[in-house]
């Protein structure tokens, strides 16, 4: 090893080591500078996430309840309906029970009536509330 080879060294290790902290103190700045500039990225993200989470959430609270008091309101409707065909149907059977001679007849007449009704409307309209009793729940969800 010659003087010219320990310069060349000496130089080389202080320019090195000079350099070398002079890049790594450029590689954390732009390190600390990229971390500054995603973490509100990453907050904002984390944001809207639990935004659009909570969100849904309320869609979903809307329209169940939106179909829970469609259906509340409806059953109402068909309890008093149901009420209102039952009084008539009493009446209807007292008064069919006078003409015949006897109560328990005009009582059969109507119970056998409802029956008939019953049957013709399983055989032929089940189908068709099925699907408009379905088609009006979808209905209410999707919309």
């Amino acid at each position: 090893m010659n003087t010219f080879d320990s310069v060349r060294i000496g130089v080389n290790n202080g320019i090195i080591g000079s350099v070398k902290m002079s890049v790594t103190g450029i590689k954390n700045e732009s390190m600390e500078k990229q971390a500054s500039f995603f973490e509100p990225l990453i907050e904002r993200a984390t944001e809207y996430g639990k935004t659009s989470v909570e969100l849904y959430k309320l869609k979903a609270i809307e329209k169940t309840s939106d179909v829970a008091s469609t259906m509340v309101s409806r059953m109402l409707a068909v309890m008093a309906l149901g009420l209102f065909m039952l009084m008539i149907s009493v009446g209807a059977a007292f008064w069919l029970g006078e003409i015949l001679g006897k109560v328990y007849y005009g009582f059969l007449c109507v119970g056998g009536f409802y029956g008939v009704l019953g049957l013709l409307l399983y055989f032929i309209l089940h189908k068709w509330v099925k699907e408009r009793t379905s088609d009006a729940i979808i209905t209410r969800i999707l919309n």
